[in-house]
């Protein structure tokens, strides 16, 4: 169970947020506005091969990969993207075809992709992700796992159009 401790200093702040909010800082919905495009990572690309085919799983699976994709700008999702996924896994190296696939994003702009377990290449466990397919700015991304235990790896896309 959690306490709040209410200081004078902190019933000051609070009202002072209010009295500048006012009440339409209370009702207007919060929007996304001004979201920067995602920047290529560097070594995103490498292994990178164009045109990977879309697929249910990559090998024996075990493993997620997941993540979004959204508009620069407004931040609004995008379905029906095509995302490439490729990494150092148990069952294949990055530069392996087999270890190559896409996904397309869905109605929410969401991506999952199951995969190997992804081991370390090069000191860290990392996975690569691509979007390429003509509408927006090509991204390249590499995020690296906390640990070679996790069994899902996260990357999110802000996508500039071309």
């Amino acid at each position: 169970m959690s306490h709040v401790l209410l200081t004078r200093r902190s019933a000051l702040v609070t009202a002072g947020c209010f009295a500048a909010l006012g009440t339409a800082g209370l009702t207007t919905p919060a929007r996304a506005q001004g979201v920067a495009p995602t920047p290529s990572m560097r070594g995103g690309s490498n292994n990178y091969r164009p045109g990977a085919p879309i697929v249910q799983r990559i090998g024996g699976g075990g493993f997620w990969m997941t993540g979004t994709v959204r508009r620069a700008g407004d931040g609004a999702p995008l379905p029906g993207q095509r995302i490439q996924i490729w990494a150092h896994t148990t069952e294949g190296h990055e530069r392996d075809q087999r270890s190559h696939g896409a996904t397309l994003t869905d109605a929410n702009g969401e991506f999952r992709l199951e995969m190997p377990q992804i081991v370390p290449a090069f000191g860290q466990p990392h996975g690569h992700l691509a979007y390429d397919s003509g509408e927006f700015e090509t991204v390249f991304l590499r995020p690296v796992m906390s640990s070679a235990k996790d069994k899902t790896l996260a990357a999110h896309f802000v996508l500039q159009p071309a």
